[in-house]
């Protein structure tokens, strides 16, 4: 069993979800936002409600599952395009147990569930990640790309390198209930 990871109790908001969200991260327009609960928002991410398409009604920009990590100075903003003269956002839609590493860039229209992506990675837009997917560290995956499930890719542009094992879901979700688990205010 690896050992707890202490955070400050001053630093986190709990949500009555069991969401752990920094207060050193930058949420915009969280009213956009939807967090499935059990998810950690590390200090430092960048979360870009805020952008979302013009027009009336309320409109979901960011949506994460459960179990997710969002590491350390992560950025993810919803992607965009111009259409016939019209600059448009799309939402972006994660999954349950998604880990998301330290300085990453996310820019993807969907993400499965029990994906891994490191550190310093940048996820182009549109990029569609399907189930139980890793991407290594300093990958760069091109804007548009499928990555399929079970399927490790990296390298800059970050390319299929390697199947991964059927029993990559249980890990995933085993190391993404642990990691939340571990997860624990120092009391003060």
């Amino acid at each position: 069993m690896e050992p707890p990871i202490y955070y400050s109790k001053a630093e986190f908001i709990e949500t009555d979800t069991g969401n752990k969200v920094s207060r050193r991260a930058t949420i915009a327009g969280p009213q956009n936002i939807i967090l499935g609960g059990k998810t950690i928002i590390s200090s430092g991410a960048i979360i870009r409600g805020d952008l979302r398409r013009t027009g009336p009604g309320h409109a979901v920009v960011i949506s994460l599952g459960r179990y997710c990590l969002v590491g350390e100075g992560c950025v993810m903003r919803p992607p965009y395009k111009t259409y016939r003269g019209n600059f448009n956002y799309y939402p972006m839609k994660i999954g349950d147990h998604v880990h998301i590493g330290a300085n990453t860039i996310v820019e993807a229209a969907q993400i499965g569930n029990h994906v891994e992506i490191g550190k310093n990675c940048v996820i182009g837009k549109f990029t569609i990640i399907k189930d139980c997917a890793k991407i290594a560290d300093n990958s760069i995956i091109p804007p548009n790309t499928v990555v399929p499930a079970l399927s490790l890719f990296a390298g800059s542009p970050g390319r299929f390198q390697d199947d991964l094992p059927e029993s990559t879901q249980e890990m995933v979700e085993a190391q993404t209930k642990q990691f939340y688990t571990r997860f624990q205010p120092l009391d003060q």
